[in-house]
């Protein structure tokens, strides 16, 4: 569950130093019960009136039909106006007496301080210079506002026109975004550069009986008459041709005649002028912690050592005689473990996934009601898109979560590999903890809305573990496909710092993933320029496991007998996600809770 344009994400960041997820339920903010409550109340609902008025996507899904015909502004310049209304916020959550609140307010007391003081020191690194990554820029967000919008009357279809006409001025704006960037030096690599070249040439190419921001209009109901729609669909098509199609000539004219003659070979953005203090920030934000570059890297290194000896195991039980790097090259050369036909490979992973939802009632108490489907990734990217990922729904707009699936290159998605992948994308990850948070209707809008990298993705890791529990993994192939995922994270750790914090080549960053996981190389190579172009986002996922897991060890430890596996998930779930260290204080409480019972 990871949309990646990196314009978009520095102007959301400003709001908040989380992405901005789609919602199902209006705002509520509790009654107050201590005497700071209803201060906090009100700094809360401000911040959710701030929020709803920088990113029009998220307000739109709850319904906000002025919301849908707009687009965030990505300009320098309103990044930076950002200063004086979050610096007001953060002034008056400072001003409340943490000790005056009730132990849900506190919480979220604690979550405003941590969001607004990062979103403000995020405005320092410009971030947003670095305007598109290896899968794209503003045609990446187009397809996927495409592929999630649903419109339920003519004034929403109307709104949906304005937004299209909009999306020209997102393509101008990340284009002036990355001008900065060369002008600063905060440059993407050629070879990020050169993917992204190859998805604004596949965008430049779509026919326009195949334009993925035309598909909405498909959607209207049944009772609109059919020369209404045709009208409507007739509007969008114009607004396409005049704004977005010369849009993405435009991009891609200066990405080829501009950008890639002054991208540098070197990958990590520790070369870059600011870099290094650019790479700590982003660290600690996407792993919501105080560790360095240098404290993760050698986490990654004592994690990669631990799983490597567990896959010596699975590997025997497989009953391979020879040596490591012999059963590496045996799956990924082997016919059997390859789906033959793109359809084989969706059916597979539906069979997997309706499988998964079978084995979630003995470990959660609380299951979302939004369902979910399974989907291929569009053909426009899927040559520069990663294996598998989640894309959220709104139960509100019809629409449900789509567990996408990377169809092209069979004889590079193993299916021993596919189980793992289904229980982080599907259930019991991202969309079992993304979907709850989304119907937590006593959590304000902030809390429902936010999505903690740390927390999220580790969430998704921690899935792929609890897929043990649920006997999920059936053969000893399966078994080494699961901690060839767990490995592949923790060489992400490895990887990431190695590249922007140590300055390492990309031959050095793809060794580890090479010499120690299953992974294909088409994967290898694509992962490997998605962390060169999207700095420090690929370490939070196993910092957030590990946190996970150690909460859970402590839990069963203190609790003993008391311990239950459903009430926890619950508890670590229905109140939805938070930075490591509020976790931490969060789930403590819960536990002397239960042990007081």
């Amino acid at each position: 569950m990871k949309i990646s344009n990196l314009a978009i994400l520095a102007v959301l960041a400003a709001a908040s130093p989380v992405v901005v997820m789609a919602q199902t339920q209006p705002a509520a903010v509790a009654p107050a019960a201590a005497p700071g409550d209803a201060a906090l109340a009100a700094v809360v609902a401000d911040y959710e009136t701030y929020l709803k008025s920088v990113d029009p996507f998220s307000a739109a899904s709850e319904g906000d039909v002025e919301a849908m015909a707009r687009v965030p502004d990505l300009s320098r310049a309103f990044e930076l106006a950002q200063r004086a209304p979050l610096t007001n916020l953060l002034n008056r959550v400072q001003a409340i007496d943490p000790a005056s609140l009730s132990h849900g307010a506190a919480i979220n007391h604690a979550f405003l301080l941590f969001t607004l003081s990062r979103a403000i020191e995020g405005l320092d690194y410009d971030s947003g210079a670095l305007a598109f990554d290896s899968e794209g820029g503003p045609g990446t967000w187009a397809l996927y506002i495409g592929g999630s919008t649903r419109l339920n009357s003519v004034a929403e279809a109307e709104a949906y026109i304005q937004r299209i006409r909009a999306f020209g001025t997102l393509y101008a704006q990340t284009t002036d975004n990355a001008r900065r960037g060369l002008s600063t030096g905060l440059i993407q690599a050629r070879s990020v550069t050169e993917s992204a070249i190859q998805l604004a040439r596949n965008d430049v190419a779509i026919r326009p009986d195949a334009e993925p921001l035309l598909a909405p209009f498909a959607t209207l109901p049944a009772n609109v008459p059919q020369a209404e729609k045709a009208r409507l669909q007739a509007a969008g098509a114009a607004a396409v041709a005049s704004a977005i199609v010369p849009a993405r000539r435009d991009w891609l004219g200066f990405l080829e005649t501009e950008y890639l003659p002054k991208a540098p070979t070197t990958p990590g953005i520790g070369n870059r002028p600011g870099g290094k203090a650019l790479y700590a920030y982003l660290v600690r934000q996407h792993t919501t912690t105080e560790l360095t570059p240098d404290q993760v890297h050698q986490i990654g290194l004592d994690e990669v050592a631990r799983i490597r000896a567990r896959m010596e195991v699975e590997m025997r039980a497989a009953g391979w005689t020879g040596g490591f790097a012999g059963f590496l090259n045996f799956l990924r050369t082997d016919p059997q473990f390859y789906a033959t036909t793109r359809e084989e490979l969706l059916e597979k992973a539906s069979e997997m996934a309706k499988r998964a939802d079978g084995g979630l009632p003995p470990l959660f108490a609380t299951l979302p009601r939004l369902p979910y489907d399974v989907q291929p990734v569009p053909a426009q990217i899927e040559e520069n898109y990663t294996t598998g990922r989640y894309n959220p729904g709104s139960m509100q707009n019809g629409i449900p979560g789509h567990y996408i699936v990377n169809t092209s290159k069979l004889d590079q998605r193993p299916l021993y590999e596919l189980p793992a992948l289904t229980l982080h994308e599907a259930v019991p990850g991202h969309h079992l903890q993304i979907a709850l948070q989304q119907e937590g209707g006593g959590q304000p809008y902030f809390r429902r809305q936010a999505n903690v990298t740390a927390f999220t993705e580790g969430w998704g890791l921690y899935s792929e573990y609890l897929g043990e529990e649920m006997g999920f993994y059936r053969t000893p192939y399966e078994r080494f496909g699961r901690l060839s995922y767990e490995m592949w994270r923790a060489c992400r750790l490895v990887a990431d710092t190695g590249l922007h914090w140590l300055d390492w080549s990309e031959e050095q960053a793809r060794a580890c993933f090479r010499d120690n996981s299953a992974l294909a190389p088409h994967n290898i190579e694509t992962e490997l320029q998605r962390y060169i172009g999207w700095p420090g986002q690929a370490t939070a996922y196993k910092i957030g496991e590990i946190r996970l897991r150690e909460i859970r060890e402590r839990a069963e430890r203190e609790l003993g007998p008391k311990f239950n596996i459903r009430t926890f998930h619950d508890a670590l779930l229905v109140e939805g996600p938070l930075p490591l260290a509020l976790l931490d204080h969060r789930m403590d409480a819960w536990i002397a809770e239960q042990r007081a019972e």
